[in-house]
């Protein structure tokens, strides 16, 4: 959400910033009706404080015994029109108000201009894609072959965009989000959490999915929502909140279902599993100072990256462009991971800063040490990382000859020791 004071400050900035995402200039607009707003506001204050002095007239000349009719029309008179400036303001605010929370965070200054991922800049990349010695296979190939890996029955269950594990495959997709979350809060500091899978209309909006996104959720029949990503009721745990600034950074993680209905995605990734209704992730969340976000941010991509780098990926580190950065964030980093069978970089994890877009919403706040100011929180997320989408990297990417993938090092432990996943 904006601040409408930033507004009133340098409208020109805000509409230089609304047209890198894309949007026309609206300053004048939202301007013109927080004026009126303003003057409604004002005008019903000076008709209160005449309210009041007329109570007071009218309760004397009545001690007195005097004539208070005329005194008493004009209040009557005042009472309506007050009425009708409050119903005014109250319109002219929720118009203003409808009009912020459908617009998208300010960019960072140093995300490039571009209209998709197209204009995306590649920052980093740590290990290279390799020749694995033959024709490598696509995950699904390589699970429906092990028979591990099952779509026609999840089609049969569920319909599209599911899919049913088995076996060992089940274990392995297990075992990655046990090593995610054992790293995360082992080495990284994050505090494992476990969080409902239905929110409300309130938790959706604090993070920017509602209003605007309500498509692409799946809706229950007593107004709930399946969470699209974990990064939804963890971050909303602050909701409303006044924090000790002692307190922060607050960093959180969990491993949950997520349930997407990916609703602007037909005919893309139509086989296998990269683009489920329902996946598994690990996400992180930080709520951290306002002055230690830019850190955080990098602290927190680190934190997916070696995730990554403990699985043997290759993978390379992207800052999103203006056309392709998501509505509550300011900045983006993606990994993206090779899929040899695809022979494409493909996304498998975002960490971004929203700074304080999302506490506006949320109203979420912190008291800073010396008690004197009270001031919006920022937060970040991130996927540390996407399960599935690890499993099928691990899947192309340590893939044999004969069918056959070798189990991480890292993972061996969670898999009783085995160390190739074969068919039977």
């Amino acid at each position: 959400m904006h601040d409408i004071r930033a507004i009133r400050a340098d409208a020109a900035a805000f509409d230089a910033a609304l047209v890198r995402r894309g949007l026309p200039s609206i300053s004048a607009d939202i301007l013109t009706r927080d004026g009126e707003r303003r003057t409604a506001q004002t005008a019903l204050q000076e008709k209160q404080a005449r309210r009041n002095a007329l109570a007071k007239e009218i309760g004397q000349g009545k001690r007195k015994g005097e004539d208070t009719a005329s005194l008493e029309a004009e209040a009557t008179a005042l009472r309506g029109e007050m009425e009708g400036l409050e119903k005014r303001a109250a319109d002219l605010d929720a118009a203003i108000k409808a009009i912020l929370e459908a617009l998208p965070n300010t960019l960072d200054p140093e995300v490039p201009d571009g209209p998709d991922e197209t204009a995306n800049v590649e920052l980093s990349r740590q290990g290279e894609p390799r020749d694995l010695g033959f024709e490598p296979k696509q995950h699904f190939e390589l699970g429906e072959a092990l028979g591990m890996m099952d779509f026609a029955t999840a089609s049969k269950l569920a319909g599209a965009r599911f899919t049913v594990l088995r076996g060992p495959l089940a274990r392995l997709e297990r075992a990655l989000g046990q090593f995610m979350l054992d790293l995360h809060t082992e080495r990284h500091g994050y505090a494992e959490t476990i969080v409902p899978s239905l929110i409300n209309a309130a938790t959706a909006y604090g993070t920017g999915n509602l209003p605007k996104f309500e498509e692409d959720l799946f809706k229950t029949t007593d107004g709930r929502y399946l969470i699209p990503t974990a990064e939804i009721p963890l971050t909303n745990t602050v909701a409303g909140d006044i924090l000790n600034e002692k307190q922060l950074p607050i960093r959180l993680t969990a491993l949950t279902d997520c349930y997407r209905s990916e609703a602007g995605s037909a005919g893309r990734d139509t086989r296998g599993m990269l683009r489920q209704h329902q996946f598994r992730k690990v996400e992180l969340v930080s709520i951290v100072h306002p002055d230690q976000s830019v850190d955080e941010h990098e602290r927190m991509t680190r934190c997916a990256e070696t995730v990554l780098g403990m699985l043997g990926l290759p993978f390379r580190r992207m800052l999103l462009s203006s056309g392709d950065t998501g509505f509550s964030a300011a900045r983006t980093h993606d990994l993206e991971v090779w899929l040899p069978g695809q022979q494409m970089w493909r996304e498998i994890s975002s960490c971004s800063n929203t700074r304080d877009f999302q506490a506006r919403r949320m109203n979420a706040r912190f008291r800073s040490a010396d008690g004197k100011t009270v001031a919006h929180v920022h937060t970040l997320n991130g996927s540390g990382v996407a399960v599935g989408r690890a499993l099928i990297a691990v899947m192309e990417n340590h893939q044999q000859a004969d069918g056959s993938i070798l189990i991480p090092d890292v993972l061996r432990p969670y898999m009783g020791g085995l160390e190739r996943i074969a068919a039977a």
